[in-house]
């Protein structure tokens, strides 16, 4: 299974942006799709998560600024990143619970990660 994202780049304050994480390999279904995001010399946070049945998570952080969906049948999650602060400058991963038929529960896939940089 891989996980690769997509869609970071540098952009001014107030702009907005959409990841992109797309999932491959044998993948019979997808549990949980989380976005982190690791800025220099910070530990690895949740900024958002969503359930195969749509339910969502939103780190404080980013409540009201940051939408994460799904399309189950793509295997892809998306965060749309509005009004975007300098403070949001990081390396945004996600991670998904993937059943692949190896196992009866799911394991945890990691992508590489996309850099997001805003400038003030």
């Amino acid at each position: 299974v891989q996980l690769v994202e997509s869609g970071g780049g540098l952009l001014q304050a107030g702009g907005s942006l959409r990841l992109f994480c797309a999932a491959s390999g044998r993948i019979l279904s997808i549990n949980v799709i989380g976005w982190y995001r690791q800025a220099p010399v910070k530990q690895r946070d949740l900024v958002a998560a969503i359930t195969s049945g749509g339910s969502t998570y939103y780190a404080n952080f980013v409540k009201g600024r940051f939408i994460i969906s799904r399309d189950n049948a793509k295997n892809t999650v998306y965060l749309q990143m509005n009004s975007l602060k300098p403070e949001d400058t990081a390396i945004y991963y996600c991670k998904a619970g993937v059943y692949s038929g190896s196992y009866n529960f799911p394991v945890d896939y990691w992508g590489q990660g996309t850099q997001v940089t805003v400038s003030s």
